[in-house]
Order: C-alpha cells, then structure tokens, then sequence
C-alpha cells in the first residue's frame, strides 16, 4: 500500500469535472462523478496523450488524439484504438481535501 497524499481541494473539482494533477511523481486526472471523486492515469494507453486534454462524456474520459474512451470510475478501455486499461488510484477525502494513494 502507498501513501495517500494531498491533491486538491474537493470544491475545486465540480461535479461532472475532471482535473490533471501531478502527485508523488505520477500524473493522475481526478474526475467527480455522483458525488464520488475518482482518479486514474492521465496518460492514454494507445498513444501517450495527454487525457486531461481531453473531454467528458458522461462517466468516460475521450483522448483528444484517437477519441478512444475510459471508464473514469474503473479505468477500463471503452472503445479501441486502445484496449489496455487505465491505471486506477484510491482516493479519499477528508476536511475537504482529496486525497490520492500513490
């Protein structure tokens, strides 16, 4: 098990929102979906893009290179090109702060 570390305030991820930030050497995109706060890799599995570059659709992340979509709450590939799914991270939050496993 990692160390959970500080990400970002919760009031600063709206609901339907998604957020890039780099934490304990990782870059990690933090989205809210119902209420509950996820976080994945930030970097596409096919190409390397850069997801935050990205839109939501729903509960997806669509890379702004080839449109292949994530699961944000999973991380799982949706639709090809890719088919490696993303790397998932625990979050938490705690006094208004998310916190990120790493």
């Amino acid at each position: 098990m990692g160390d959970y570390l500080p990400a970002m305030g919760e009031s600063d991820l709206a609901e339907g929102s998604m957020a890039t930030v780099d934490i304990g050497g990782e870059r990690i995109l933090l989205s809210k979906i119902g209420g509950e706060v996820f976080a994945v890799a930030a970097t596409c599995t096919h190409e390397e893009a850069d997801l935050g570059q990205g839109f939501i659709l729903e509960d997806r992340v669509v890379c702004p290179l080839h449109l292949s979509q994530f699961d944000l709450r999973t991380g799982d590939a949706v639709n090809p090109p890719a088919t490696a799914p993303l790397r998932r991270y625990r979050t938490r939050v705690d006094k208004g702060t998310v916190y990120v496993e790493v």
